[in-house]
């Protein structure tokens, strides 16, 4: 098992990253309040490991109640949340009664934004199922709700009291699901660890196959980075922005195509080759470098372009996105690959010529 710590002070907490270690109950048990927990998990998860985890608490003497949500990005709304609330209120649950999150990264934004929610504030523990969730959304404590208008427009910043990636959990995950982890991944190594980025190119087919060892070596060095970013920006009112790459233009592919259509790790990739091609015509990366991200991501699985919705409505959905700053829209670019930076200045002109560039069929 592999262990290291996000650096907020009185929020610290460890991620603990290995084969099977979400069946030990006895590591739970120290982050536990009280003997009592809600685990709230989703349809598609649920059947596969929600009795087997609940026995596992139940055997170390912890009241489970469980909590399973309808699968799906669409279901990321008001009327789903109130689900957990609803269940939290009806069997009277404490302020200290602790939720876990068993699932991806819908389950786990959803989960910590309930906790943040209920009785103003009960602890939460991160149990991510997917890579995706294991590599990203999990660690630093962004946890939201969709609105149609946006994105993870509704939340709150919260985090977790641990993060167990039990890398078990990937032994069943499709393989379109790991493909999109592998888009979070990529993005890592091209903000700021060029080694990484080295390290996937050379790594990628058995990364695709699931090697456990590789797995665990991408998970905790995508964790190492985001706990260095967050535990140094933890509200993103600066550099934590960079962890954002692809994702303003990703937003809009979500949004604009309805969520679930695009899986969040496919729209990060054809989104990140808009913010390259950007880069590009600004002249800070060149034309190789380009093709070599776009050879690197077509080789995961993943989209290089986005859908055609045209232009405007991709303009319009931008400004709707949590990055705008005095509306003004903030973009992560590359300077270089390995090297990202925040542009609030660029044109419009410029940024509609990069989306025409990168959208619909090639």
């Amino acid at each position: 098992m592999e262990t290291l710590t996000v650096s907020l002070g009185s929020r610290s907490y460890p991620i603990f990253i290995g084969s099977g270690i979400s069946k030990d109950a006895e590591a739970f048990l120290p982050f536990l309040s009280m003997p009592k927990v809600a685990v709230v998990s989703n349809s598609v998860v649920a059947p596969l490991y929600l009795e087997k985890f609940k026995g596992t608490l139940r055997g170390a003497g912890v009241d489970v109640l469980d909590i399973v949500l309808p699968d799906g990005e669409k279901f990321k709304d008001w009327q789903t949340l109130n689900k957990i609330f609803d269940a939290l209120v009806g069997t009277s649950c404490e302020r200290s009664t602790t939720l876990i999150a068993l699932g991806g990264g819908v389950v786990g934004d959803m989960t910590g934004f309930a906790a943040a929610c209920y009785q103003r504030g009960a602890p939460f523990i991160q149990v991510p199922t997917t890579l995706l969730a294991q590599v990203d959304s999990s660690v630093g404590g962004k946890t939201a709700i969709n609105h149609p208008l946006g994105k993870n427009m509704i939340g709150a910043f919260y985090q977790p009291k641990v993060v167990f990636a039990d890398t078990d959990y990937l032994a069943s995950l499709p393989q379109r699901e790991l493909s999109a982890g592998l888009a979070e991944v990529i993005k890592y190594g091209l903000i700021r660890d060029l080694p990484f980025l080295d390290w996937i190119e050379a790594n990628l087919s058995g990364l695709l196959e699931k090697d456990q060892s590789l797995l665990e070596h991408a998970i905790l060095r995508s964790c190492v980075n985001k706990a260095e970013v967050v535990g140094a920006d933890e509200k993103e009112l600066g550099v934590r922005a960079i962890l954002n790459l692809g994702h303003t233009f990703g937003h809009a592919i979500e949004t604009g195509v309805g969520y679930g259509k695009w899986l969040h790790g496919e729209a990060v990739a054809a989104g990140t080759v808009m913010a390259l091609e950007l880069s590009r015509k600004l002249g800070w990366i060149d034309p190789v470098e380009l093709e070599r991200v776009k050879d690197l991501f077509q080789r995961a699985g993943l989209p290089t372009r986005g859908p055609d919705f045209g232009c405007a409505r991709y303009l319009e959905l931008m400004q709707h996105d949590k990055k705008v700053v005095n509306a003004k829209l903030r973009l992560v670019l590359l300077k270089k690959i390995g090297e990202a930076v925040l542009c609030d200045d660029v044109l419009l002109t410029d940024v509609s010529q990069a989306i025409d560039a990168c959208i619909g069929c090639e």
